[in-house]
């Protein structure tokens, strides 16, 4: 019996709803990619030769890294040509590996510029830059009630079943685990607990 947890963070949510925003083009790409948040700020630092420019995206014990990471991608920069192009590339995969870290997450390597995110991350990127949020939490509270009373009637649909019958039971149980588990992962998420990072501080 498959018994899945469908829902830990508010990025998921929206990806399990299968919910589509209309946006403009082009979308705010994710932290991990070469347009993203991450890498356009460690250009920016690279170019000004400023290392506080991305010390934000790390953690506080993970400052050091990051400084003799960038100490040294500014040496071999100077070299010009091939060198300074492949220690900047080394300097965003460095950096973007430790702001992964410091989520809790995985780091896959980057994405190419240009790449669409998620849609829970394109959609919470537009609300940034619209100025307010008020649209995308209505779209979510929306498709979150619209998932929960799904996932209710159908452990209601299946309630009644002879205990004798086990392929009746064991289709109950795992509507009712999904049921149980999207219900706490959305209250887990709506306390900030979803999310395993740290805060960078």
């Amino acid at each position: 019996m498959r018994m899945r947890q469908v829902l830990t963070t508010g990025a998921t949510a929206v990806a399990l709803f299968g919910w589509t925003l209309a946006r403009p083009a082009p979308v705010a790409a994710h932290c991990d990619s070469m347009d993203g948040p991450v890498v356009t700020a460690a250009r920016l630092a690279l170019e000004q030769g400023k290392v506080e420019l991305v010390l934000g995206w790390v953690r506080t014990q993970d400052e050091a890294r990051i400084r003799t990471a960038f100490g040294r991608t500014l040496d071999v920069r100077r070299a010009g040509g091939e060198a300074k192009a492949l220690a900047d590339l080394w300097f965003f995969e460095t950096l973007v590996r430790i702001h992964r870290e410091g989520e809790g997450q995985p780091y896959t390597g980057l994405k190419p510029a240009g790449e669409e995110p998620a849609e829970g991350i394109a959609a919470a990127d537009q609300a940034m830059k619209a100025g307010t949020v008020d649209r995308l939490a209505t779209k979510l509270s929306e498709h979150v009630a619209d998932a929960v009373r799904e996932r209710f009637a159908t452990v209601q649909a299946l309630a009644n079943y002879d205990p004798r019958d086990v392929h009746a039971a064991r289709a109950y149980v795992e509507a009712y685990v999904e049921y149980i588990h999207l219900v706490e992962g959305i209250a887990e998420a709506a306390k900030g607990v979803g999310h395993t990072g740290e805060v960078h501080r």
